[in-house]
């Protein structure tokens, strides 16, 4: 509960029209772009709106002098609940929070402020002929403290990692209030814990990101894309497999089911010869046009190995752009292709990949359900996507069941619950199957530490 003397002292810090408590206003704070059914119980008691970092710590403060849970959140593009106030408390929303503060060039570094959208930072940088890789598919919108928060990666985490490969430093304010600067510009540090590590991904349960330090790389100098065609998906593995252990490293590297590639071209009326199996995408960068020549020959060679049906080098950005529209309309072609979808994420050792679409298809049959499966082959993040009708008896249940055993097989073949959606609150009821006791224990003390009262973001990760 929130007092009325409480919401006057937030007003006074962050101004009235930005200490929301209209429950119709409150309300589209209440969900999220995961699949967590909406429900009145989300909505927060207050959203706090701040523009400053000082205007977070002075929030903070008050918070946990009071002990009100506090929910940080960007622009809600989350996949597994992790800005949903399940507490209700402070929906704690950093969208006006938008200023790039410094590029600096001789550095290849970029400092910003939580709310700003990543592809914002990637324009930006790329005026000045710099790169910022990581890509989450919610770029458009997503900020960088959510990427943060949840360490999201992305297409090209093939060959330029993820979120957490490019932060170098981070403003934080506690749960009390005290504001903390971790890392900095310097390339190598050893200077006690890696907290900068440690807040990213943590899901804002340990710390409010406000400010990041954002390492840059140059920007390639030519990009081109691939697409082959695979009447096997086994062999669609094996030729992306054998063409990284050749040391052709794509920038990105996706693969899609026959159930994803039919779904794509229903929804966009294309016609896909029906003896294909899967779809592999590939995104070429390099120094020259030689570059792109070179690794296409190779990446060819690679294929006919195995048995491509079809191989398509782009030779326009008009194909490049119709390529990638095939991949980046999945998840909408996907959405339509049935009344209800459950999308999840999971990641394993590449070489199990082929071994874990073979036990989702085992899955699928035993509970009758459609299954897709796509993701990022590259690095052995699938996003297996449950195709179903929840108005039909029992089909719920056995749609939970089936992600369940979705999660064990991943486990099973030596992978992890989350490439990079994170926990939430989706995954929370397996991160014990995931970790042990002994981790979950270890993964309390270090909330405790940061956060006694427990004020944020709680019931998230365990």
């Amino acid at each position: 509960m929130i007092t009325d003397e409480i919401k006057k002292k937030i007003r006074n810090i962050v101004g009235v029209e930005n200490a929301i408590d209209s429950k119709d206003e409150c309300f589209g704070y209440s969900y999220d772009s995961s699949f967590v059914p909406m429900s009145l119980e989300n909505i927060p008691d207050l959203v706090v709106i701040p523009s400053t970092t000082e205007e977070v710590s002075a929030v903070m403060a008050i918070a946990n002098e009071y002990g009100i849970p506090v929910t940080p959140r960007g622009t809600a593009s989350g996949r597994t609940g992790g800005s949903i106030p399940v507490c209700g408390g402070i929906s704690l929303a950093l969208h006006r929070m938008t200023k790039i503060i410094e590029l600096d060039e001789g550095n290849m570094m970029i400092t910003v402020e939580a709310g700003v959208r990543t592809i914002d930072i990637y324009d930006y940088c790329a005026a000045k002929g710099l790169f910022f890789p990581p890509d989450p598919a919610s770029w458009k919108y997503s900020t960088i403290g959510g990427n943060v928060a949840e360490n999201a990666g992305g297409m090209r985490a093939v060959k330029y990692g993820v979120t957490s490969n490019y932060v170098m430093g981070l403003e934080v304010v506690l749960a009390d209030g005290s504001i903390i600067n971790t890392g900095g510009k310097a390339l190598k540090n050893v200077t006690g814990y890696n907290l900068t590590q440690l807040f990213t991904g943590s899901e804002g349960t340990l710390g409010v990101v406000t400010k990041a330090l954002l390492r840059l790389i140059p920007m390639p100098k030519v990009r081109n894309t691939i697409q082959l065609m695979f009447s096997s998906l086994d062999d669609a593995c094996k030729t992306i497999h054998k063409m990284l252990m050749s040391g052709v490293i794509p920038a990105a590297a996706e693969l899609m089911d026959k159930i994803s590639i039919q779904a794509v071209a229903r929804h966009r009326k294309l016609e896909i010869d029906s003896s294909i199996e899967a779809c592999v995408i590939l995104e070429i960068d390099g120094a020259s046009n030689d570059d792109l020549v070179e690794q296409a020959e190779r990446i060819q060679t690679i294929a006919s190995e195995f048995d491509v049906i079809e191989v398509r080098v782009a030779t326009s950005q008009q194909e490049i752009d119709e390529i990638w529209a095939i991949r980046r309309g999945l998840s909408s072609a996907i959405g339509a292709a049935a009344p209800n979808r459950f999308g999840e994420d999971i990641s394993v050792p590449r070489d199990a990949f082929p071994e874990t679409v073979r036990l989702i298809r085992k899955i699928s049959e035993k509970y009758k359900l459609t299954i897709a499966v796509y993701g990022h082959a590259g690095d052995g993040n699938i996003h297996p996507s449950v195709l179903c009708d929840l108005s039909k008896p029992g089909e719920e249940k056995r749609v939970h069941e089936a992600v369940d055993e979705i999660f064990a097989a991943a486990l099973s073949v030596g992978g992890t619950l989350s490439g990079e959606h994170g926990i939430g609150i989706t995954k929370r009821p397996h991160i014990a199957k995931a970790l042990g006791e002994a981790g979950v224990n270890a993964l309390e003390m270090v909330k405790q530490s940061f956060d006694p009262k427990g004020i944020l973001n709680p019931n998230k990760i365990w």
